[in-house]
């Protein structure tokens, strides 16, 4: 059956804006926008806190967990999906501008920034855990966008009307995947947990939100992955499962058990 449309993929220059020697590309942006706008989102929330979090705490917590997010996504990144190149070549490790970043790393860097804060300020390590899950999905969303602006982690080949031909994914339309999860594990997601955290009682029971967070994430990671290509350098791995879907099922595993 021929195929009735095929999206047009909107070409957009990665670099918004170059001034000489400095790029300020979308992807880093999106970043900058990701925990600005979470930082703002948290510190509105703390009016729901039953333990006393106060903006002043959500204002010294956005350093941890930017170090957090960065670092643990970096080395995600490396152990994960580059384990044996970064041996050979360790110095690239350090080249954060060329790219690569796990959200599962990251994730495990903010857990550890949490348990961190926390402990030093007195509070129970899962009450600010729900504040930063209800932040989360602002910075997936806003990320995922701006994979897509790069034309990077497109989709398999399909004959959907959704298909888009991307300028390095070869001359066949492809899902395009990245908004696929920006709008599971961006839109969707928050709006789940903002109904959630707007329940009378929900901050009460501490964990609740973290594993709301938790299973929603991976569920959707799950469900992206068989619309996203794997990455050439890995594969279909156990089962045919991609790595994305292997390091989401303890996400699940975990947030159903909180």
């Amino acid at each position: 059956m021929p195929r009735l449309l095929t999206l047009t993929y909107p070409t957009i220059d990665p670099v918004l804006v170059q001034i000489g020697p400095l790029s300020i590309r979308w992807y880093a942006l999106s970043y900058i926008g990701g925990i600005l706008l979470g930082w703002w989102y948290m510190a509105w929330l703390t009016k729901r806190s039953p333990v006393g979090i106060t903006r002043a705490d959500i204002d010294d917590f956005v350093v941890w967990a930017t170090l957090g997010v960065v670092l643990g996504g970096r080395l995600g990144y490396v152990l994960f999906y580059k384990p044996d190149h970064y041996l050979q070549h360790p110095l690239e490790i350090l080249t954060l501008w060329e790219g690569g970043m796990s959200f599962h790393g990251g994730l495990l860097g903010v857990i550890f920034a949490i348990w961190l804060f926390s402990k030093r300020r007195g509070y129970p390590w899962f009450a600010m855990g729900d504040l930063v899950c209800c932040a989360v999905p602002i910075g997936l969303g806003l990320g995922r966008i701006a994979n897509f602006i790069n034309g990077e982690l497109y989709g398999r080949v399909t004959d959907s009307p959704l298909g888009m031909v991307f300028p390095r994914g070869g001359p066949e339309p492809r899902h395009p995947s990245q908004l696929y999860e920006a709008t599971l594990e961006g839109l969707v997601l928050f709006l789940v947990m903002f109904y959630f955290a707007m329940r009378p009682g929900t901050f009460a029971r501490h964990g609740m939100l973290s594993g709301i967070f938790l299973t929603g994430y991976g569920l959707s990671r799950i469900v992206a992955e068989f619309f996203r290509q794997p990455d050439a350098f890995l594969g279909f791995l156990f089962a045919g499962a991609t790595m994305g879907q292997l390091l989401s099922v303890p996400l699940v595993l975990a947030g159903l058990w909180l």
